[in-house]
C-alpha cells in the first residue's frame, strides 16, 4: 500500500468511527427531546445517561479527523476550504453551541430546561450539514476550475442528491441511536425502556435502508461516475444487506431468558452494514478526493511529513485506547450507573 493510500485509510477509519459514535450521540439528543415530557417511560432518562459523558469522547474522533485531514492532505486544505466553509462552518457554529449547553447544563439548573431542545434541535441539524458535505465531493456543484473553484449553491439546492443524503444520514442517526439506546437499557436492566427503542428501531429500519438505495439512484446525472464505480463494488453492497437482514432479524431473537432481541447483536451487526457499505463506496470513490479536479495522490504530504505524523498518532493512539476502554467500563457497563435513579440527569 503506498503512503497515500495508508493516509486515507486512516482518514478513513477516523471518519466511520465518527460517523457511527457521532450518530449514537447525535441521535440520543433527540430521542432525549421526544421522550423527554413522558412519564410513562425512562426513555429520556436513559439518553440523557448516555449523553451526558459520551459526547467528550465523540468530539475526540471529530477532532483527530480533521487534524489528520490537514496533516495528511494539506494540498487538499486550500482547495476544499472555500467549498466546504458554509456547511462545515454551521455544523462547528452549532457544535460549539450544543458543547456549550452540555456543559453549563450539568454545572448549573439554569440551562437544564433547555437543554433537551437545544441538544435535539442541533442533534438533526449538524449530521444533516456534516451529510451534506458528501455531495460537494462527487462533482456537478462547482464552477471557477481549480484554480478558484465556487460551489454553486442554487444548483446543490434543487439537487435531488442533497436531500437524499439528508435523509440517509438522519434517518441513518435515528436508527442506529435507537438500537444502541435498545442495548443500553437492557444493559441497566430496563425491559420498559429497551421496548420503547425497540419499537423504534423497528421503524426506522427499513426507512433507513430505503433511504441508502434512493440516495444511491440520485447519484446520476451529476455524478454517473461514481455510480458506475459502485456497481463494480457490488460485492460490499450485498454483505452490507446480508448484515442488515442479521441485525434488524435479531430484534425478533429470543435469549435464554425468553426476552425477545438480541440488541447487542443488532447494534454489531448494522455497524457492519455501515462498515461494508462504506468500503463499498469509499473504493469507488477512489482515486478522487474531490472530482474531478483533486485525487488523493495530488493532495497528500511529503513522505517525511507523513513519517513523522504517523508516529504521531500511534502514540496516541497507544494513550488513548485504555482511556476509551476505561470510560466503556465506567460509564457503559456499570449497572449502578446505568440503573434508572441513579447517577446524572
Amino acid at each position: 500500500m503506498s503512503d497515500a493510500g495508508l493516509g486515507i485509510l486512516i482518514l478513513w477509519v477516523f471518519l466511520f468511527v465518527y460517523s457511527i459514535a457521532g450518530s449514537i450521540d447525535f441521535g440520543a439528543g433527540f430521542w432525549s427531546l421526544v421522550f423527554g415530557r413522558r412519564n410513562d417511560t425512562a426513555a429520556a432518562d436513559i439518553a440523557n445517561r448516555f449523553l451526558s459523558p459520551s459526547w467528550k469522547v465523540t468530539n475526540v474522533f471529530l477532532v483527530l479527523f480533521v487534524v489528520a485531514f490537514v496533516g495528511f492532505f494539506p494540498f487538499a486544505t486550500s482547495t476544499l476550504g472555500g467549498l466546504l466553509v458554509l456547511p462545515a462552518g454551521l455544523a462547528l457554529a452549532l457544535l460549539i453551541l450544543r458543547s456549550a449547553f452540555l456543559v453549563y447544563a450539568y454545572s448549573t439548573h439554569q440551562y437544564r430546561g433547555m437543554l433537551p431542545f437545544v441538544s435535539g434541535v442541533t442533534g438533526l441539524l449538524i449530521p444533516g450539514l456534516l451529510v451534506s458535505v458528501l455531495p460537494l465531493t462527487l462533482g456537478g456543484f462547482t464552477a471557477g476550475g481549480e484554480e478558484a473553484p465556487r460551489l454553486l449553491f442554487g444548483k446543490l439546492l434543487a439537487s435531488p442528491t442533497l436531500y437524499a443524503h439528508l435523509g440517509f444520514g438522519l434517518t441513518t442517526e435515528l436508527f442506529l441511536s435507537a438500537l444502541f439506546l435498545a442495548d443500553y437499557a437492557r444493559e441497566g436492566d430496563d425491559e420498559r425502556t429497551y421496548r420503547v427503542y425497540r419499537s423504534a428501531a423497528i421503524a426506522l429500519g427499513p426507512t433507513t435502508l430505503a433511504m441508502a438505495m434512493l440516495t444511491s439512484f440520485t447519484f446520476v446525472p451529476e455524478a454517473r461516475w461514481i455510480a458506475a464505480n459502485m456497481a463494480h463494488e457490488w460485492g460490499w453492497f450485498v454483505l452490507s444487506v446480508a448484515a442488515f437482514a442479521i441485525g434488524y432479524s435479531a430484534l425478533w431473537w429470543r435469549d435464554p431468558r425468553g426476552r425477545q432481541g438480541f440488541a447487542r447483536v443488532a447494534v454489531l451487526a448494522v455497524v457492519a452494514q455501515y462498515g461494508f457499505a462504506s468500503i463499498g463506496y469509499g473504493r469507488a470513490h477512489m482515486p478522487y478526493l474531490f472530482y474531478p479536479m483533486l485525487t488523493v495522490e495530488e493532495g497528500f504530504t511529503s513522505p517525511q511529513m507523513f513519517n513523522a505524523l504517523l508516529v504521531g498518532y500511534a502514540v496516541g493512539i497507544g494513550i488513548l485506547v485504555p482511556v476509551f476502554i476505561w470510560f466503556w467500563k465506567l460509564f457503559l457497563k456499570d449497572k449502578a450507573y446505568l440503573r434508572p435513579g441513579n447517577g446524572e440527569h
